[in-house]
């Protein structure tokens, strides 16, 4: 005895509609991931393509009342800008913020900047470059 097939033959009734939907499922999946890459290209290219400056703290150096904080920035050539760089006290409290230009035809600049504060401060932390 064989046992009967409970499935209908294709060439007489097309596809099943599981089949039908996971086709669907696939082909939408493929489009979101596409968009999805998509996007994740341009906001890179913006981020990485327009930002003409950046910097790195390389190191500070703590005292009483500033903290000498060592910058390194690159930049394209004849851009000018700031670098924001702030220091904290032990508890967390801000204790000083300032904004460092940067002008010039260097593409690299190496500076050791002085900031001042109005309490002792334990870090000194790099918040962010900016072109003008």
């Amino acid at each position: 005895m064989s046992t009967a097939s409970t499935r209908a033959p294709e060439s007489r009734y097309g596809r099943s509609s599981d089949e039908r939907a996971d086709r669907t499922l696939k082909i939408v999946g493929a489009v979101l991931g596409a968009v999805l890459l998509a996007v994740i290209g341009w906001f890179g290219y913006h981020y990485v393509g327009q930002n003409k400056i950046s910097g790195e703290l390389i190191g500070f150096e703590l005292a009483e009342d500033s903290v000498q904080v060592h910058l390194e920035v690159r930049k394209d050539a004849g851009v000018t800008g700031y670098c924001t760089v702030r220091s904290q006290a032990e508890d967390g409290d801000e204790v000083g913020r300032a904004d460092f230009r940067f002008d010039g035809d260097d593409t690299r600049v190496d500076k050791v900047v002085t900031l001042r504060t109005k309490a002792a401060g334990t870090t000194a932390e790099l918040l962010g470059c900016h072109a003008d």
